[in-house]
């Protein structure tokens, strides 16, 4: 909660007293907007009955290049 010019967490954190943190702030309105319309409430019904193995979403992943931590470290070293 951010209040009189503090941010104040609504849930204990283990953190040590003065630690510095980064923290993210996201706008909830602005995260809904986001994805809004990106399907409609009919596509979503018809892909929970889509039968997709386990086995096929593995095979599409693995021919996508890169990893996902070369892409975070890549992110850090452009910061």
């Amino acid at each position: 909660m951010y209040r009189d010019g503090v941010l104040q967490p609504l849930e204990a954190v283990p953190l040590e007293e003065r630690q510095q943190v980064t923290v993210t702030i996201n706008d909830p309105a602005a995260v809904g907007q986001d994805v809004a319309g990106y399907f409609s409430p009919e596509e979503w019904a018809e892909a929970a009955h889509d039968d997709i193995s386990l086995d096929e979403v593995r095979r599409a992943l693995s021919t996508i290049s890169g990893s996902l931590s070369d892409a975070v470290i890549a992110l850090r070293q452009e910061r």
